[in-house]
């Protein structure tokens, strides 16, 4: 297989998640240059997808307080290499096979929730609360 998951923050394409994040993330479009590359640089853990010929294909961000509990952001597979179970792997690697995986992990998403279901992720009972973006 043509695919690596790398879990190095050096090695994330800064470009990709921007291009992604600026045009097709329906949750990302907000936010400037500026806030996407603090938001890496802040990041407790990110998971990237490689492609020997066309480099970084998809990413994940997560936050923690790297004790109990992380939320997991900016999960995405470009377009192109869509189709091929890049996302599972993305998931898997970051809730599963790293040092969160025992963990309480939140999310939000719009369109995903067969994706994030496989690996546990369910509706919020009547113990959570939120309080929405004033954005």
């Amino acid at each position: 297989m043509d695919y690596v998951i790398d879990d190095d923050p050096q090695r994330v394409d800064a470009d990709v998640v921007w291009a992604f994040l600026s045009t097709d993330a329906y949750w990302g479009r907000w936010r400037t240059r500026a806030d996407v590359e603090r938001q890496l640089a802040n990041a407790w853990r990110v998971i990237g997808c490689y492609h020997s010929g066309d480099g970084m294909v998809g990413f994940a961000r997560a936050l923690s307080d790297g004790v109990a509990f992380a939320y997991l952001a900016d999960v995405f597979v470009v377009h192109e290499h869509r189709g091929r179970g890049l996302g599972e792997r993305i998931v898997a690697a970051m809730v599963e096979d790293g040092p969160g995986s025992q963990f309480r992990w939140m999310l939000h998403t719009e369109d995903a929730h067969d994706l994030y279901k496989k690996f546990g992720f369910r509706e919020p009972d009547h113990k959570v609360m939120e309080r929405p973006s004033q954005l």
